[in-house]
């Protein structure tokens, strides 16, 4: 029971990131390229938007 709720979580939480990049992106660059580019990177680019900006 206590593993079909991680999997759970870390789907949502890849899906949740992977929106997240997606919206950064576009909002930091306006192309729809980076942003699904930027979108498979996930957390890698949310961390590392965060970290630079």
């Amino acid at each position: 029971m206590e593993e079909i709720t991680v999997k759970k979580t870390v789907k949502s939480g890849i899906t949740f990131g992977s929106a997240l990049a997606m919206v950064i992106s576009y909002t930091t660059w306006h192309s729809v390229g980076w942003a699904i580019f930027h979108g498979l990177l996930s957390w890698v680019y949310v961390v590392y938007f965060v970290l630079r900006y």
